[in-house]
């Protein structure tokens, strides 16, 4: 999967990105990690892919894997991921708690500032921790 990835934003066009651009990058770089993950389990229903995709792609799933990567976040990465959890939102899905759509943000966040910033090794890195291989 590291292969997928590029540098695809000079830091200098960084502070061009919101807080919230960085999560929505974030949302479906994660979303695409837990679907590539999913297919290389083997032959599954597309009803079967879907439940299993949206078990990992939620608020409190992203909540849970927040206070596993937590103690391993450099203190670069730990400022983005607080920039991105104290956003404002201006909606938050009716299953949502509020704590953890903030924290799901802020790791949306995270994941999108290193997907743009080519940090691929990273990414794999914090993906291990959060749901293994």
């Amino acid at each position: 999967m590291r292969e997928l990835w590029g540098d695809f934003l000079p830091m200098e066009e960084m502070g061009n990105i919101s807080s919230l651009g960085l999560a929505y990058i974030g949302d479906a770089v994660f979303e695409l990690h837990i679907r590539l993950k999913i297919c290389r389990q083997g032959k599954l229903t597309a009803s079967k892919m879907h439940d299993i995709a949206v078990d990992h792609v939620n608020a409190h799933a992203q909540s849970v894997y927040v206070n596993k990567l937590l103690p391993v976040l450099s203190d670069d990465e730990l400022s983005v991921f607080k920039r991105g959890r104290n956003a404002k939102v201006y909606s938050v899905p009716r299953n949502a708690d509020l704590s953890e759509y903030h924290a799901a943000t802020g790791l949306e966040a995270l994941i999108g500032y290193l997907f743009l910033r080519g940090k691929n090794d990273r990414l794999a890195e914090l993906f291990d921790i959060m749901i293994g291989e």
